[in-house]
């Protein structure tokens, strides 16, 4: 009988089932924001086919191009000298609609079911990134119709980010924080690289396939978040992390038997089916100005800006940078390109486990991030000088780029919107992340628009330009660098003390 077991196995059954359901949130929001990522990737990688030299391809029987046309092969409007502009306002009709509508999500997360909200967004994503590539197969060559496709997918996409950052908030405590998001952030890199892969497969021939199967999997993505996923621990009658009752719940009631040594799991149980069954037990969503008061939100969210910037230049130019320096083909330029991502997924990991390890959430960054200024500079000037050189310091440059951006947007973001000054109300995740990482959209959305628009004046200019925004996002940082190191000198004198005593 369930009633005669020891209370000891009720315990490892217990953790057992709460761990299980813990890894499958953990697992199935990785794919999900893994096929958002993938479905964004393949623009980057189709660009040096959109246009490219045609003088060396053979003119077809019935071309009516002049034999002198050395971009009869590219695909109109983006077939014109100022292709460059032309495709950045491709991406920035993506990013800055992303970016918009970033704030507007966080909101909507926090008062609509997330199961519901994160489906629909993946369905609407899969449908504009197919439609975007269904253009090459109904032959559209006008630019206004993948900019509104753009316009539109940027908007779905913005369903993703505040949503899955809550669910994680919702089932994971701080404990270990940064690691775990740092590992799970790695969604992030692994959807660039599937988008490259996939997209470099077709890229030669129909590219438009390169959009519609990532569509294709985002949409079917959909329909196994809808079926599966699990907004809260009470819903399955697993206990709640512990920042849904933070300890000034349990000071305000010393002599509450839960609170004991002897307490036992059943009383966390009863607490986590009364909460879910009393609605009015739930405490009332953030506004964003209440968001914005939260200290250390507006230091990263500027710094996040400057460092999405960085992150997302990459993103979107990376592969033409190679195409054009290294001279690469577009499917061998957009492979080496993910060696970037593979960097990131390491950076990721490593800045999460540096940060729980020392409790320094902005140093890390800011360490990362003044490393990553000199790494940029060497990669621009000495990367190409041989396939060795050029994949160690992608690697390198990956990680130390996308680490901080990684942190920033995961465990920084899931810390300030539990903040103990939130008096345990985690309805502030989902709003605290939209303002972060919209604020860092902005930057995604700069940095590919400035890319387009200094390219045209050389390369060097555009890594200029990328040291100037990473240098910048370290110095919006040193008032909480600061306060980090003061909380660290605190710690090590409360420390000596204790051993003098």
């Amino acid at each position: 009988m369930r009633s005669s077991l020891a209370p000891g196995v009720w315990f490892l059954r217990a953790f057992s089932r709460d761990s299980w359901f813990r890894g499958f949130i953990l697992l199935l929001t990785f794919f999900i924001y893994t096929c958002y990522h993938m479905s964004r990737k393949p623009i980057s990688v189709v660009k040096s086919r959109l246009h490219q030299n045609c003088s060396e391809l053979i003119h077809p029987i019935n071309d009516t191009h002049s034999l002198n046309d050395t971009t009869w092969c590219s695909w109109a409007p983006f077939d014109q000298n100022n292709y460059k502009e032309l495709l950045g306002a491709v991406d920035n009709a993506f990013l800055v609609a992303y970016a918009i509508g970033m704030f507007i999500s966080g909101i909507f997360g926090e008062r609509l079911p997330l199961r519901y909200y994160l489906s629909a967004g993946m369905l609407l994503s899969g449908l504009f990134t197919a439609l975007f590539g269904l253009g090459y197969f109904w032959k559209i060559h006008m630019l206004w119709y993948f900019v509104l496709i753009q316009i539109f997918n940027g908007l779905a996409q913005t369903t993703g980010w505040p949503s899955v950052v809550t669910c994680v908030g919702n089932w994971f405590g701080k404990g270990k924080r940064g690691l775990i998001m740092g590992v799970w952030n790695s969604h992030t890199s692994v959807g660039n690289i599937l988008g490259s892969l996939i997209a470099g497969v077709w890229v030669n021939g129909q590219w438009g396939l390169s959009f519609v199967v990532p569509g294709i999997i985002t949409a079917a993505m959909g329909v196994i978040t809808f079926l599966f996923l699990i907004e809260y621990p009470e819903d399955v009658d697993c206990t709640p992390p512990q920042h849904h009752g933070g300890p000034e719940e349990k000071e305000d009631n010393p002599e509450d038997p839960g609170n004991g040594p002897y307490s036992s799991r059943e009383s966390s149980l009863d607490t986590a089916t009364r909460c879910s069954k009393e609605p009015s037990t739930q405490p009332a969503a953030i506004s964003f100005l209440g968001a914005l008061r939260i200290p250390g939100v507006i230091e990263f969210s500027l710094c996040l800006l400057f460092a999405k910037l960085v992150s997302y230049t990459f993103l979107y130019w990376l592969p033409l940078y190679i195409f054009n320096v290294a001279h690469f083909g577009a499917k061998e330029a957009g492979d080496l390109s993910t060696l970037f991502d593979v960097g990131g997924i390491i950076g990721g990991i490593v800045a999460g486990l540096i940060s729980d390890y020392t409790n320094g959430r902005a140093t890390t960054c800011c360490i990362m991030l003044i490393l990553a200024a000199p790494m940029m500079f060497l990669y621009n000037h000495f990367g190409q000088n041989g396939i060795t050189s050029s994949i160690v310091m992608l690697i390198v440059c990956g990680a130390l780029v996308n680490g901080p951006y990684a942190l920033i947007t995961t465990a920084v973001s899931a810390d300030l919107g539990t903040h103990k000054s939130l008096k345990g109300n985690a309805k502030a995740l989902s709003t605290v992340t939209a303002i972060i990482d919209g604020t860092g959209s902005i930057g995604a959305a700069l940095g590919p628009l400035l890319a387009g628009l200094i390219s045209p004046t050389g390369w060097n200019n555009v890594f200029y330009m990328l040291i100037s925004a990473d240098i910048l996002a370290c110095l919006l940082l040193c008032r909480l660098v600061y306060k980090e190191i003061l909380a660290w000198k605190s710690s090590m004198s409360r420390n000596r003390g204790y051993k003098e005593i």
